[in-house]
């Protein structure tokens, strides 16, 4: 295989390969268009160096992929090819290679190898070797998220990052924030099927100065493929085909099918072409659950295209809609095992990206969940309806000039809920809605605006940020950030951030950062009202100052690969928002406190090549570990902590990637794990009130595939041992789950 890159000059001494193209070649066929260009075989990554003065493309012939985990840039835009040839997949480390893009992290886009924070990163190669079913099921490969699910399948699961809560995190798709402000119960309801997904960032540590309000915790950016590569010429377009099935265990069964459509009308190798591209996907799944009264249905739609009308513009827009029902066997109170619940999602965002020494990024958005919960199934028990509507509009400039790269932002999001019970009383009920149905209703508009500049010199990459917020809120009594005087209903306040990541010789990167967060109530956390819960409008906006310290290490070689990360973090957390019990006959309130998590985090993996060790038997090993420790700073008494308090002390997860027979693999992962605090006993549908401790347990997973270049056969099996585990008390998790499928791709 042989990779060319052409260097395209700015002409500025500090930037002399500012812009850049990937030419992959596979058999001698050329993957995009390249221009006439100068070619060296040895070349300097100097500003002083010959590119600057040339004045015209530079290309640089014959560089090794083992190279090009050294080489500086600002963005590597990598091409994802299936196959080096007819039938053989690319290697792990091919693949990491190929894949230095852009990640989350800062306003400005960096590399991965830039970055002064540390990205965690699914690969599209992790996510079709692992035995997963659903985002929610890749995330549990990441040490230092806990995915708890009510359930199997990933049918109602909450998502949190060193030991905070499902409502401290964003969650993004392709950058675009799709927090839920009703309750993050219901943030994992994502639109996309796992075809759709190229890649899963994971950012650990507060992220407010970047994502706003929600980002207390981190963020989870869901990247989806782009459109298939354009033709070289001419006007026809190119277009794939996957589609794929799959049944199991609990008549479970499901199928998924996805397309994609790519057009060049005019080749402009520098700058990609103009043009345009689509892909439209869709899947469905239904079971009759491992439990009685856990049966689901659900199925999703998701389009995204670009059009490139210039080589200077490029638009964007992705739709989706998600929709799912199902029996929630104990879900929410143990006391009620008919529980039932139906989410229906709708989003859609429009975006456009200017190219250059100065960019553009403008976007607006638009989101829509629907909740329906019955107390008991089929009848009016206890039944809620909700509606809740997010619009927003953002825009980004992002700059180079001579002190380094800058970066300014500006956000208006609204944020809506129609309810039975959350919010303020309505007097009439919505336009357009059936008499009666909404009785409540609240919403608050969030204002922010972002200033970031980013130094990144030879070894050393500095990012400084500030995040200026405010809040008008004309219905409830929402105490805010900066003025904790209840009944102001809005307030103001800034959010600062600096990362610093230094690398001391080829390989290493250490790095130390701080960055201040914090959280808005959710509509649940202020109004929700039951026989077993009560909310508090004057609750705090929940803060925290977030450091992390640590270093990462990687290796390439023409035998191998190999990563490793070392992570400490101290999040000190202010007015922490959680559900609590003050007595064993108590309701839960929601409440603040002052909490504090500490952790370590350590990671490694190796991926040996072809024709390194073990010849190819051996494709992935990897192990990691994360340890918390949690400190409360307040005197308060409580009983039982529904959350906050229920986090991971332990979590271990090691994975196995290897060939057992030509095109036949497998892939393994054990994943151990000790969550702290205690849930209450019920007994024949009744609170004991006693208390019992979480129990550690261990899962092993694993996945079986026959990979050809246009199909692939599978066979999976999830807790192999057929353990019995609680991720949330009463709700016991399925014991084996078997599974199998086929898909086909053209």
């Amino acid at each position: 295989m042989t990779v060319i890159y052409t260097f395209y000059p700015t002409f500025a001494p500090s930037k002399a390969y500012t812009s850049c193209q990937t030419i992959i070649m596979y058999s001698n066929k050329t993957i995009n268009p390249i221009a006439q260009a100068t070619t060296f075989r040895r070349f300097s990554r100097g500003g002083w160096c010959v590119f600057a003065s040339l004045k015209r493309p530079v290309r640089i012939g014959v560089l090794t992929v083992a190279m090009l985990g050294s080489v500086c840039i600002e963005k590597v835009e990598a091409i994802s090819i299936a196959t080096t040839n007819d039938d053989e997949p690319l290697t792990a480390s091919d693949e990491h290679e190929l894949s230095e893009v852009t990640v989350a992290g800062t306003l400005a886009p960096l590399t991965q190898l830039q970055s002064a924070r540390i990205v965690g990163v699914i690969t599209r190669q992790q996510i079709e070797a692992s035995a997963a079913q659903t985002v929610n099921d890749l995330l549990k490969l990441a040490s230092g998220v806990d995915v708890r699910q009510r359930g199997g399948f990933g049918i109602q699961t909450d998502i949190s990052i060193d030991g905070g809560t499902f409502d401290q995190i964003t969650i993004l798709l392709n950058g675009t924030n799709i927090s839920n402000p009703h309750t993050g119960h219901l943030a994992a309801d994502f639109p996309v099927s796992l075809s759709d997904i190229e890649r899963i960032e994971i950012l650990e540590g507060a992220a407010s100065r970047v994502y706003g309000a929600a980002a207390f915790g981190g963020a989870i950016n869901i990247v989806t493929k782009a459109s298939p590569p354009t033709p070289l010429q001419g006007e026809r377009g190119v277009y794939t085909f996957e589609g794929a099935a799959h049944g199991g265990s609990y008549a479970t069964f499901g199928g998924e099918a996805r397309v994609t459509l790519s057009k060049l009308t005019s080749p402009l190798p520098n700058r990609g072409g103009v043009g345009g591209g689509a892909s439209l996907s869709t899947s469905y799944q239904r079971s009759d659950g491992a439990v009685p009264n856990s049966d689901f249905r659900r199925g999703n739609v998701y389009l995204r295209g670009e059009w490139r009308p210039t080589s200077e513009v490029a638009f964007d827009l992705q739709a989706g809609w998600s929709k799912k029902d199902y029996g929630a066997n104990t879900f929410y109170s143990a006391a009620y095992p008919n529980q039932w619940e139906a989410n229906d999602r709708y989003l859609v965002s429009i975006g456009a990206t200017t190219r250059g020494r100065v960019r553009l990024r403008p976007e607006v958005y638009w989101q829509r969940s629907m909740d329906h919960f019955q107390l008991i199934r089929d009848t009016s028990t206890g039944e809620n309806h909700h509606r809740t509507d997010v619009a927003g509009s953002h825009i980004t400039l992002d700059f180079q000039w001579t002190a380094g790269h800058t970066a300014i932002g500006a956000e208006v999001r609204t944020e809506g809920i129609y309810s039975t019970n959350i919010g303020r009383p309505l007097l009439t009920s919505p336009k357009g809605e059936e008499s009666g149905l909404y009785t409540h209703h609240d919403s608050r508009t969030n204002l922010s605006a972002n200033l970031e500049h980013t130094l990144v010199l030879d070894r050393l990459t500095l990012s400084a940020g500030l995040l200026a917020f405010k809040s008008l809120n004309n219905h409830s009594k929402v105490t805010t950030p900066i003025h904790n005087r209840e009944g102001q209903g809005g307030g103001s306040a800034l959010y600062p951030g600096l990362d610093l990541a230094y690398r001391p010789a080829p390989g290493w990167k250490l790095f130390v950062s701080y960055n201040k967060g914090f959280r808005l109530p959710t509509f649940t956390d202020l109004y929700y009202k039951a026989p077993t819960h009560e909310g508090n409008v004057g609750l705090r906006a929940e803060e925290s100052h977030s450091m992390q310290l640590g270093a990462t290490y990687n290796l390439r070689t023409d035998k191998v690969a190999f990563d490793a990360k070392l992570r400490t973090f101290y999040h000190r957390g202010t007015h922490m928002i959680d559900w609590v019990m003050y007595s064993p006959d108590d309701v839960y309130h929601s409440a603040n406190f002052d909490l504090d998590n500490i952790g370590l985090q350590t990671e490694a993996s190796i991926s040996p090549t072809p024709t390194g060790i073990g010849k190819g038997l051996v494709r992935r090993l990897s192990v990691a570990y994360t340890y918390i420790y949690q400190h409360r700073r307040d005197d308060i008494s409580i009983w039982k902590s529904n959350y906050t308090m229920e986090y991971l002390r332990h979590k271990l997860v090691a994975t196995l990637e290897h060939r057992i027979v030509s095109n036949l693999t497998a892939a393994w992962s054990l994943r151990w794990q000790d969550r702290m605090g205690a849930y209450i006993l019920y007994e024949q549908g009744a609170a004991t009130g006693q208390l019992v401790d979480y129990a550690p347990y261990a899962i092993l997973d694993v996945k079986v595939r026959w990979a050809r270049q246009h199909y692939e056969l599978w066979f999976e099996g999830t807790n192999l041992t057929n353990h019995t585990y609680y991720d949330l008390g009463n709700v016991p998790q399925p014991g084996i789950v078997v599974l199998a499928g086929a898909r086909l791709r053209f």
